[in-house]
């Protein structure tokens, strides 16, 4: 049977005919030394096998359908996995300079959308892996189930797991693409039809027994939805407005349990204390700058993932808010950070974000790429593996991910290791081109964060 992309995902997927608005995610794990090439090779085909998409392209269909995956009949592991060292001894900047330039190149899109490369030859006999993938294949949280079937609990070799049989790949019967949409198309039809034939009546009724509370309810619907397609005009920021296609990759590493502290004294979270660092950076950042500012607007993933959706595949929707960068008390820019979090997270229009989705796919992608490009920041919050963990028979020294800037100045993306908080940077230089004084500026602010733990 074919699978059609999600809504959300073919709007990402839509929406890259601009390059600044690519979806890709690269991420980077430190080891303390090589890894067993033949053992993660191993890991890479199994987890390929068991994730259909993982040996699988996206292919056009007839509109008005959503783009649909097929196996990739030409499938090369070695392809998506390779191996690569470093003239000399290599530091985390020569990883990091590698793991950019994978970021602002586009993917082959005849094949699967991933690629992984194993880099020897490190200082002190380090190694590091960079992987690199599409957000339709998986979101953060899907990225981290993905990896503890990568990973292993100790140096010792894998468990023998038998790898299931390769997926038998045949060429599709000519028009199969337009059956396939039609047949797409009419179960689509027939679940509008039954939802109105059950939502008709009991609306009905509600409009005759409580006229205003019908009216209050279906108003607050619409003023949600409203809040999550409104069109930004114009950036926050009369700073950071330029947008272009050069990436600066950046890490920094907070310890997690005083973070938390600081947060949970403050009436918040992790998440708001890590958003809160984010802005306080990014007030510091302007103010070296002498210039002033205010509220800005920030993108935040929201999970919609629940314990029954499978290992992997894309379970979150963008939300868009604005955030006080200008409030200088760390404390209380934690305290609203955490209420308008609050209020983003109990938005009436997350359960139809695949409805909305599928509208925004009918707008012309010129209209949404002005939107995106005038958000001024993205943060993300990862919760990643708790415990050490080992890659094939080497241990993991430290993990970071570098979420997409979708239009966006700057997205900042935490992830957790053990009881640490890895800080993955990516800066579009043109709105950012002083990457130093950014970044100084972030590591002041979250400093400033953990003396309120102290």
């Amino acid at each position: 049977m074919t699978q059609f992309m999600r809504n959300s995902d073919a709007f990402t997927w839509a929406m890259e005919s601009d390059p600044r608005l690519r979806s890709t995610v690269v991420s980077v794990v430190l080891l303390d030394r090589s890894p067993d090439w033949n053992q993660v090779r191993e890991r890479f085909d199994l987890i390929s096998r068991k994730l259909p998409m993982f040996r699988q392209r996206v292919v056009a269909s007839p509109p008005p359908a959503p783009p649909r995956w097929e196996y990739d009949r030409d499938f090369d592991l070695d392809y998506h996995i390779r191996r690569a060292a470093t003239p000399v001894a290599g530091t985390l900047n020569d990883v990091l300079e590698m793991a950019r330039l994978a970021e602002m190149q586009d993917f082959d899109r005849a094949r699967a959308l991933w690629e992984t490369t194993l880099i020897d030859g490190l200082e002190d006999g380090g190694a590091a892996v960079i992987c690199k993938f599409h957000h339709a294949l998986t979101d953060g949280i899907g990225g981290v189930q993905i990896a503890m079937n990568l990973f292993n609990l100790s140096e010792e070799a894998y468990e023998d797991e038998p790898l299931p049989p390769e997926p038998e790949v045949s060429r599709p019967p000519r028009l199969s693409g337009y059956r396939d949409t039609w047949r797409y198309n009419i179960r689509l039809l027939d679940s509008a039809l039954t939802a109105g034939a059950k939502w008709a009546p009991r609306l009905v009724y509600d409009s005759v027994r409580r006229p205003a509370a019908t009216i209050r309810s279906a108003a607050a619907t619409g003023a949600s939805v409203y809040r999550t397609v409104r069109p930004i005009r114009r950036t926050g920021s009369p700073l950071i407005t330029s947008r272009g296609l050069i990436r600066r990759l950046g890490v920094h590493q907070v310890p997690m349990p005083p973070l938390r502290e600081a947060a949970h004294q403050c009436g918040g979270a992790l998440n708001d204390a890590f958003v809160a660092g984010v802005a306080g950076g990014l007030r510091r950042y302007h103010e070296k700058h002498g210039v002033a500012v205010d509220d800005l607007h920030l993108t935040m993933p929201i999970s919609l993932r629940t314990k029954v959706d499978e290992m992997g595949g894309n379970r979150i929707t963008l939300m868009r808010f604005d955030v006080p960068v200008g409030e200088a008390d760390p404390a209380a820019r934690i305290r609203a950070i955490h209420q308008r979090t609050g209020a983003v997270r109990d938005e009436r229009s997350l359960p139809y974000t695949q409805l909305i989705a599928g509208v925004l796919n009918l707008v012309p992608r010129w209209y949404i790429g002005s939107v995106l490009r005038h958000v001024d920041f993205l943060a993300s919050d990862v919760p990643g593996v708790p415990v050490p963990v080992f890659l094939g028979g080497a241990p993991v020294r430290a993990q970071y991910a570098f979420g997409p800037t979708i239009g966006s100045s700057v997205n900042v993306t935490l992830l957790t290791y053990v009881d640490t908080c890895a800080l993955g940077i990516n800066v579009d230089t043109a709105a950012i081109p002083d990457y130093d004084v950014f970044h100084h500026a972030i590591v002041a602010s979250f400093d400033e964060l953990l003396a309120l733990a102290s």
